[in-house]
């Protein structure tokens, strides 16, 4: 990591996607279908499928995932982040069914194992120290708590936010001079990690991998703008066909993993699958 590397205060200011709602409302059903899949709520009726359960949205921005996760029947939603300009958003439109806060990921404002869900989704390669991140989830996380993550991958070759191949492969004054002769921005901020180091950083955690289920059952997952239209249906009738030793050989370049991770062992409880998920043996 850069030494001078430094939080991204303002990310929505200089990320358009951000404000983009359609497709953040896009991820955020997304992410509600895996962690009912999960919970075993997947039968569940519209806006009960986190009935009761306390939630974070780690990384919020401009609130538009934590709205979701409020309609979803959340008994209480919060969105935490350091974006002021996206916390300021998100407040005016939704501040009257989620609290939101501006709070660093490895302080989280709550007390320990009070939370029931956690979504953390594609901010680890943002954050200074995601490390220390994922070891305050696993702090508040309730013992039978639930934590989403969507990973980028250091090893995908199009890298998702400067949309520039490879770059993520490239060391950091490399990467700097790469973004700049592109006019894309100043400094490459973003670190991600490959496959093994993600499952080092989730280390403390048991954890099960929907990436592939995801992709096989789009309709049933809202995971339509992983792979649209027509590429979306290739994918989708390619995995149904693939033996499962042939996916498994793909995980170290697959470019983003949807993962769910608990403090304590737990399998998912959601209906069988074309694709089922599997556990990730995480390592230090």
């Amino acid at each position: 990591m850069s030494a001078d590397r430094a939080a991204q205060l303002e990310y929505s200011e200089f990320q358009a996607a951000m404000l983009d709602e359609d497709k953040r409302r896009r991820k955020a059903a997304k992410i509600i279908a895996v962690l009912a899949h999960f919970l075993g709520r997947d039968a569940a009726k519209p806006g009960e499928a986190l009935s009761g359960l306390t939630v974070g949205d780690v990384g919020c921005s401009a609130g538009f995932i934590a709205d979701e996760l409020a309609a979803a029947g959340a008994r209480r939603t919060l969105g935490l982040d350091i974006d002021v300009p996206g916390l300021r958003k998100a407040s005016d439109r939704f501040g009257g069914r989620v609290g939101f806060v501006c709070a660093d990921g490895s302080r989280l404002p709550f007390p320990d194992g009070s939370v029931d869900v956690l979504v953390f989704n594609h901010i680890y390669e943002h954050v200074v120290n995601p490390d220390a991140v994922l070891a305050d989830m696993h702090r508040v996380l309730s013992d039978d708590g639930v934590l989403y993550l969507g990973l980028g991958n250091r090893l995908g070759v199009m890298e998702p936010h400067y949309k520039l191949p490879f770059l993520s492969y490239l060391p950091p004054a490399a990467a700097d001079r790469y973004v700049r002769a592109f006019g894309r921005a100043d400094h490459y901020y973003e670190r991600f990690r490959t496959r093994p180091g993600l499952r080092r950083m989730l280390a403390d955690f048991h954890v099960w991998d929907y990436t592939f289920p995801v992709l096989a059952a789009p309709e049933r997952f809202a995971g339509g703008e992983l792979f649209p239209g027509a590429a979306g249906r290739t994918a989708k009738a390619t995995l149904e066909r693939t033996p499962r030793p042939a996916l498994r050989a793909l995980l170290p370049v697959v470019p983003t993993y949807l993962w769910v991770a608990t403090k304590t062992p737990r399998r998912p409880l959601g209906a069988a699958l074309p694709q089922p998920p599997e556990p990730v043996r995480t390592s230090r």
